[in-house]
C-alpha cells in the first residue's frame, strides 16, 4: 500500500476519534491534502486504539496489544521494524484491515520546550519525576531520558493510572499528578509546575508567620490587657486602647497575607 493511501486509510478510521495520537494523524492527513472520507461502525478502545469501518474495509488502528486482541498476527519484520522506531523515541501506530496489517505509522513525540528545563529544576529541589504513560517501554525510555526522568511505567492503561498512583503513595511518597495538555496546566507550560510549588511553599511560610503572630502577640497583650503588670508597676492599660491594640493584631496578620499578591515566581 502506498504511504497515501495507508493515511488516508489511518486517517478516515481515525475521523472521530479525540485521541491526540488520532489527530496527528488526521492532520497530516489534511495538511498534504489527502481525503479523509466518513468511517461507519466507529468504536474507541482506550489504551487499545479504534475500529471502524471505511468503505467496506474493517480497519484497527492502533497499538500491538490491540492487534493481539484482535488476534492480528504481526510478523517478525513488522516487529523489528517497529522496535527500530521506537528506539528513537517514535510512537509506533499499526494499520490493519481485515485483520491483516498493511502499514506502520510513526509519530514523534514533540518534546514541550521547557521540559528538560522543568525535570532538571524539580530533580535539583529534591524531587522524583516519573512518567506514567500509555506507550511501550521503548518509547517511553528513549523520551524519558531526552528530558530527565529517571523512573518509567509503561503501558499503563488510563483506567489503570490512578492505581500507579495509589502505588507511589504506598511506597511512602506524596504523589502530585500533572496530566498533558488543559487536563492540569491551563497553558501546557511545564514551568508552571515550579511556579506551583513556589507559590504552596510561600503560601504555607505566610500561615506560620501568621500563626506565630498571631499567638505571639495574644499571649503577650491579653495578659498586660489584665492587669499583669499592675502590681509591679502599677500600669493598667486603658480599656479602649486594648480593644485598638486588638484589632491592630487582625491587621497586621491580614496585612501580611496581601503581600502573596508581590509573588513573583522565580524561574
Amino acid at each position: 500500500m502506498l504511504k497515501n493511501e495507508l493515511l488516508s486509510l489511518a486517517a478516515s478510521a481515525e475521523k472521530n476519534s479525540e485521541h491526540h495520537l488520532a489527530q496527528a494523524i488526521v492532520n497530516a492527513a489534511k495538511s498534504r491534502k489527502i481525503e479523509v472520507v466518513e468511517p461507519r461502525a466507529f468504536k474507541t478502545i482506550p489504551g487499545y486504539g479504534i475500529s471502524a469501518t471505511v468503505g467496506k474495509t474493517r480497519v484497527l488502528v492502533g497499538n500491538a496489544a490491540l492487534m493481539k486482541r484482535e488476534k492480528v498476527e504481526i510478523e517478525d519484520k513488522v516487529a523489528t521494524a517497529m522496535a527500530e522506531l521506537e528506539e528513537k523515541g517514535e510512537t509506533v501506530v499499526i494499520v490493519a484491515e481485515n485483520r491483516k496489517i498493511t502499514g506502520l505509522i510513526a509519530i514523534a513525540d514533540t518534546i514541550k520546550e521547557h521540559s528538560r528545563e522543568t525535570i532538571e529544576k524539580l530533580n535539583k529541589m529534591g524531587y522524583k519525576t516519573v512518567l506514567i504513560t500509555g506507550d511501550n517501554e521503548r518509547t517511553a525510555l528513549a523520551i524519558a531520558k531526552q528530558v530527565g526522568i529517571k523512573r518509567v511505567m509503561a503501558h499503563v492503561f488510563p483506567e489503570d493510572k490512578a492505581n500507579e498512583v495509589k502505588r507511589l503513595q504506598k511506597e511512602g511518597n506524596k504523589v502530585a499528578f500533572v496530566g498533558d495538555g488543559i487536563i492540569v496546566l491551563i497553558k501546557s507550560d511545564l514551568r508552571d509546575i515550579i511556579t506551583a510549588i513556589q507559590i504552596s511553599k510561600y503560601t504555607v511560610e505566610k500561615i506560620k508567620q501568621n500563626l506565630f503572630w498571631a499567638f505571639f502577640y495574644n499571649a503577650v497583650g491579653i495578659p498586660i490587657a489584665m492587669g499583669i503588670l499592675y502590681p509591679i508597676t502599677g500600669f493598667l492599660l486603658n480599656p479602649v486602647i486594648a480593644g485598638a491594640a486588638m484589632a491592630f493584631s487582625s491587621v497586621s496578620v491580614v496585612s501580611n497575607s496581601l503581600l502573596m499578591r508581590s509573588f513573583k515566581p522565580r524561574r
